[in-house]
């Protein structure tokens, strides 16, 4: 009688199975662990949110809103009552640039000092003596007008050959403490009419 021979399978493919039913059991256990929901109310998230609020309070207090030179506002050119404006008849080309401030937070209120950097260039027709040139200043919020003044700044500009620099600040930018980071202020020449802007005050 012969007898049969029983074969031996490699050591690779008896644990096969069982290496496979483990990785499934593993990949379950992961999926139901990604998918876990926290607590809301659980003390850990209580904290996390406590702590992303003081992050929040913290980044509104140090915030000071940029300055930007408005589009269109930066060259002021006077041609006087010519209406040939060619370079034979300007009297002056006002310019800006080098915007920049502080602030100084108040109770409820955020007061800033805008300032910016200018000159004078004297045209064909320049007489010595005192330039003065409308620059307005205005603090917007969407579509609210926080703050808005027209300023007449004198520049003595006694030399007809050379440019005359000046430095225009207004130290009184007041409005409400914002509560989000969406104020913008902006600076620029205006000759037109002196109106003051009405403030609108949200609803706190």
């Amino acid at each position: 009688m012969k007898s049969e021979t029983q074969k031996t399978l490699p050591f690779y493919q008896l644990c096969a199975p069982f290496c496979a039913m483990v990785f499934a059991v593993g990949l379950s256990g992961c999926s139901t662990s990604g998918n876990t929901t926290e607590d809301p109310n659980s003390p850990k998230a209580q904290a996390t949110a406590e702590a992303q609020k003081r992050i929040t309070e913290s980044e509104l207090r140090a915030f000071c809103p940029p300055v930007t030179i408005r589009e269109g506002t930066a060259v002021l050119t006077n041609y006087g009552k010519s209406a040939d404006k060619t370079p034979d008849n300007l009297i002056y080309q006002a310019s800006i640039a080098n915007e920049t401030r502080s602030c100084q937070p108040g109770d409820g209120t955020l007061t800033m000092n805008v300032a910016i950097a200018g000159k004078i260039v004297p045209g064909a027709k320049f007489s010595p003596g005192t330039v003065t040139v409308p620059i307005r200043v205005a603090v917007v919020q969407g579509t609210d007008v926080l703050y808005s003044k027209l300023h007449k700044q004198a520049v003595s500009a006694t030399d007809s050959s050379a440019a005359t620099q000046f430095v225009f600040n207004d130290p009184n930018v007041t409005f409400p403490k914002p509560t989000s980071q969406n104020v913008q202020v902006f600076i620029g020449f205006d000759e037109g009419p002196d109106t003051t802007a009405k403030t609108k005050q949200k609803k706190q």
